[in-house]
């Protein structure tokens, strides 16, 4: 059975200077290439069909890392994503839970 799990990556960048901007752009765009969808400002979350990929994808965010700043990654199973509350909001269509067939496997 495949354990599904969210990856959560929380960051602080810089955006003075012109040059810490264009890092963390550089750094938002290789989270929503890497499948990352923003669910706040600064909050980017992945699903993960288990440790394996976790790993994957803890790697690939380690490799691609600015050298200024805080990020943090936070990794939650699906049922525990799905307990956060929702104080002030609405969920996006990205918060859903998932099920089995509406991954694709490689």
């Amino acid at each position: 059975m495949i354990r599904f799990m969210r990856m959560l990556v929380f960051f602080d960048l810089p955006v003075v200077e012109k040059e810490d901007r264009k890092i963390a752009n550089r750094f938002r765009n290789f989270l929503l290439q890497d499948g990352f969808y923003m669910v706040q400002f600064s909050v980017y979350c992945r699903i993960c069909n288990g440790y394996d990929s976790v790993e994957i994808h803890r790697k690939r965010i380690k490799t691609n890392l600015p050298q200024k700043g805080s990020v943090r990654t936070l990794v939650v199973t699906e049922k525990q994503y799905m307990s956060m509350d929702f104080l002030v909001g609405e969920k996006k269509p990205n918060d859903r839970k998932y099920t089995e067939s509406q991954i694709s496997f490689f």
